[in-house]
């Protein structure tokens, strides 16, 4: 069951030992509290929804600015929620397109 995955301290491998001593067999971390997200709330993401939608060439930063949260945040929000993803535009110069015909 052990795979050799190279170097591991020795603070790693102790507490590993205790907790399987302890019956615990999972690598999983155990779920533990902590501060609740405030910023990705629904409201949020509606109002980053439709600002998106009047104009799609808002940058993160004008968002920011004009939500007054984190970039992390509205990130989270356009990329994870809101499922957006960055669109590649390709330039064609049309003097070189139009000697090629």
């Amino acid at each position: 069951m052990l795979v050799k995955v190279g170097k591991v301290s020795k603070k790693c491998v102790f507490e590993s030992f205790k907790r399987f001593r302890d019956g615990k067999e999972g690598v999983k971390d155990e779920p533990r509290s902590g501060r609740p997200p405030t910023s990705t709330t629904p409201d949020n993401i509606e109002r980053v929804r439709r600002m998106l939608a009047d104009d799609r060439r808002l940058s993160l930063r004008m968002i920011v600015e004009e939500l007054k949260i984190s970039l992390d945040s509205v990130s989270n929000i356009i990329y994870e929620h809101l499922q957006k993803r960055k669109k590649k535009v390709y330039a064609f110069l049309t003097s070189l397109r139009s000697s090629n015909v």
